[in-house]
Order: structure tokens, then sequence, then C-alpha cells
């Protein structure tokens, strides 16, 4: 089993995080009112898991712009010369550093002051290609990364994330923050339902690894005890070595693996070709990266469960 790293963070505290949204309620609502926006809170969030967080604690009174368009694989985003203009407009930018370069360094390049990152929001931790256990020893696997950012993928970082935001907006809009307090409280019990069904319906499995294209889901494995064995690393569309195609196909024999999963927003063809030499079945793991026409839900909850519903059912959960 591999020993969980922490990657300390120079703004984890609260009052540190959020110290980076240093928003008056006057200037907020002035420039959301010049802006058309009907004196609503003008935020933009990076990609997907950003802008619920904005929409469902902001609700009625945030107007939600979203960088990444549904069916763009956000690791691969670029954006227009006009969107990283609109970004010195917001009142708010919310996004994940780490998991969009473009968006990083358009942040950085436009001198936003009023970003809220919600990498700072939460603890961040080390994953590779292989989360959970070791194989003969070995202490790494190809693709293995440094601090990984998929931290929406665990319900309960998620919710601390979600506190974080909802934060952030009373910090922003303070005419409106009795309503972000008790949306927030609202997410987070959803998100607090949602992990107790992964810790119930993944505590007793005939296996517990899994081999999924992208290795997005090491938090998720993490938190329910479970294996994670990527085909790439952290970019969903690097492409593995033979060596570590040999590596899956040995790991899927011993850990007795019935599924390899893929995902929706990026090429199935790696991870359909090594389940067919293997004589495996294939299934969806939808990293939640985007919501289109084919995920398994309308929105982050919904798609969840749906993961939750998949996985239970390749690991033979009993």
């Amino acid at each position: 089993m591999n020993v969980r790293r922490l990657i300390p963070t120079t703004a984890l505290a609260g009052a540190v995080a959020l110290g980076v949204v240093s928003l008056s309620a006057c200037s907020a609502t002035s420039d959301a009112a010049d802006k058309g926006n009907d004196g609503k809170l003008d935020v933009v969030a990076s990609f997907y898991p950003m802008q619920y967080l904005a929409e469902q604690i902001g609700g009625g009174h945030v107007a939600v712009n979203t960088l990444t368009r549904p069916g763009v694989e956000p690791h691969d985003l670029e954006l227009k010369p006009k969107q990283i203009g609109e970004l010195g407009e917001a009142d708010v930018v919310l996004y994940l550093k780490g998991i969009q370069p473009a968006v990083d360094d358009a942040i950085a390049q436009a001198g936003v002051k009023h970003t809220v990152d919600a990498a700072t929001l939460t603890e961040l931790e080390e994953h590779g290609t292989g989360v959970g256990h070791d194989h003969g020893g070995e202490e790494a696997h190809e693709g293995e990364a440094g601090a990984d950012p998929h931290v929406w993928l665990d319900p309960v970082k998620y919710a601390e994330v979600a506190r974080g935001v909802g934060s952030a907006l009373e910090k922003a809009d303070p005419g409106h923050a009795a309503d972000y307090r008790k949306n927030t409280e609202a997410l987070v019990k959803k998100l607090g339902d949602l992990d107790t069904a992964f810790e119930t319906g993944l505590k007793n499995t005939a296996t517990k690894t899994f081999i999924t294209t992208h290795s997005a889901f090491g938090y998720l494995a993490e938190r329910y005890g479970l294996d994670q064995e990527g085909i790439s690393g952290m970019d969903p569309e690097s492409e593995p070595s033979p060596a570590r195609i040999k590596e899956l196909q040995d790991i899927a024999a011993k850990d007795k693996v019935s599924t390899v999963f893929f995902e929706t927003l990026a090429s199935d063809k790696t991870a359909k070709t090594l389940a067919g030499d293997a004589g495996l079945g294939t299934d969806v793991l939808d990293p939640l990266e985007g919501i289109t026409g084919q995920s398994r839900g309308d929105d982050y909850i919904e798609v969840m469960q749906s993961n939750l519903a998949a996985l239970k059912k390749a690991l033979g959960a009993r």
C-alpha cells in the first residue's frame, strides 16, 4: 500500500486561502450592474466542476460563464484572446490550478486580482498511474506525477472546496451572504450523502482494483480503499508504453479485474484494445470534467451516482 503523501500548500487555512478574494460588496455589485447582469455577481469558472459549485452556491445571485465548453477536453483547452480579456472584467474567477495550463497562464498574464484557486481550499496529494498498492515491490509506475488536481472526484474533498467557495462568494457579495451560506450547506449535505453511498456501496467487493484510461481517480481510490491502475497518467491523451500494457495485463489477471474503464471526452481506443487482448469487458467511468449528451446524468451528483453503479458492477460489490 502506497503511503499517502500530502503536498503542503501556502494557503490551506481558510482565512489565508480566501484572502485571495479581497472584494467589496460595493465594487462587485456595481461592476456586475455595469456589465448588464441585472446586478448579479459575474463569475467566470474554468471548467465544469468549478461551474457546478458556482451555480449551486451562487443560485440566482450569480451569472456564471464557463471557459471550457461542453465536449472540450479541459486539459487541451486553448483560450481565445477575447476570453483572456473577459477574465479581467469578472467579479470572481473560480479555477483549479494544475488542471488547465492555458487557464493558469491566462490568469497570470491577465493579472486578475479576484481569483479563487480551488487547489488552495483542500490538501493536494501525489498520485501516479497506480494508486493504492505496489506490485512486486515497485515504488513507482510509468506516468507517476506530482500534485494531483482531481479533488472533485472525492466528495469529501469537493465539500471542503465548496465551503471555501461559499465563503469567497460571501466576501464578494456580503448582501447575499445568508443565501450563499444556506446554499453551501445544502450542497455539502448532498455531497455527504454521496460519500455515504460510495462508502457503503464499495465496502464489500470481490476485488479492489480497477483499470481506467485516465489516472483521475486517485482521491476516490484513496477515500474508499480501492486501487486505481491508470493506462495513462494525468494526461488522458498520453500513450502507454508496451511495458505498461503488459504490466496492466498481469495486474488484471492477478487481481481478478473484470472491466477496463474509458471516458467520454477522450479516446477509448487504447482501453478497448487492452480489454480485448486481456478478455475483459469495458464500461464508462466519468472523470466529470464536462457534461455532454453522452454523460450518464445531467449534473455532478447524477454522474457520480452512475460512476458508483459502474464501480459496484465491475468490482463485484456484495
